[in-house]
């Protein structure tokens, strides 16, 4: 067993904070809607736009790297929100193959590539506890001005759902990895999906600032990687909550 060490713990709780600022309602969108897998593929498509820049030999954090990044997202969120105007009906199995083809790219451009096992782990489980202080202002900037804008034009969500989503999406799968953005998405959002919508966010949040917190000491003291025990500490949260709740939806 390991001490705590804030210096590290710090700077990952941040992050995980200003994820939760816009993945929260965004979450609660995209389960109002249906399309859970969306977040996984968006997430995959950055990734994968990540992957490529890496490809053509950007430095990693690069300009270059975050705009091929934001554009393969954004590309993707256009493509989407074109099959909800045509096929509906067949948005989530599309948002499947997305995400498929999407992963199978990452692997044939890392194929030959020598780290190529680590820098798909690195996608998908992230390294959070790697996050420094300079890396959060314009994550930061990012998750207040998406907040900001959710909340202050409703009335154009629906329009730029989709547009909103991908940029949340490209500045967070760089910082967590795929797994924690998908759970700090939907399970949250799961958990109080029956309850009133300004008490179903101040719920979600909670479940999320708890989970972030506690997985991060839970990880330190046991040593084993943060993002998994996050994501179980926020399902065994969530599911408490749950239980919780449900009395009161059911009367």
């Amino acid at each position: 067993m390991e001490a705590i060490d804030l210096t590290i713990i710090a700077p990952a709780f941040v992050a995980g904070f200003l994820i939760l600022l816009t993945h929260v309602p965004l979450g609660q969108e995209v389960v109002k809607r249906g399309i859970i897998f969306i977040d996984l593929a968006i997430a995959q498509v950055a990734g994968t736009g990540v992957i490529f820049a890496f490809w053509l030999g950007f430095d990693a954090h690069g300009v270059e790297v975050q705009i091929i990044a934001i554009g393969s997202a954004l590309l993707g969120a256009w493509g989407l929100s074109l099959l909800e105007k045509r096929l509906l009906h067949l948005q989530e199995a599309f948002i499947g193959v997305v995400f498929v083809l999407a992963a199978t790219a990452s692997l044939l451009l890392l194929a030959n590539n020598p780290h190529g096992g680590q820098q798909l782990k690195d996608l998908l489980v992230g390294q959070i506890l790697w996050i420094t202080w300079e890396q959060l202002l314009p994550v930061a900037i990012i998750s207040v001005l998406i907040a900001f804008c959710w909340f202050k034009f409703v009335a154009a969500r629906k329009a730029l759902f989709y547009y909103i989503f991908a940029i949340a999406i490209t500045s967070s799968v760089q910082l967590v990895g795929v797994y924690l953005v998908f759970s700090s998405l939907i399970i949250p959002a799961l958990a109080c999906r029956d309850l009133e919508s300004a008490k179903s966010f101040k719920i979600a949040f909670i479940i999320g600032v708890l989970s972030y917190a506690l997985g991060l000491m839970l990880s330190s003291i046991v040593d084993l990687p943060s993002g998994a025990v996050i994501v179980w500490v926020m399902a065994i949260i969530a599911l408490f909550v749950r239980r919780l709740v449900s009395p009161q939806v059911s009367s």
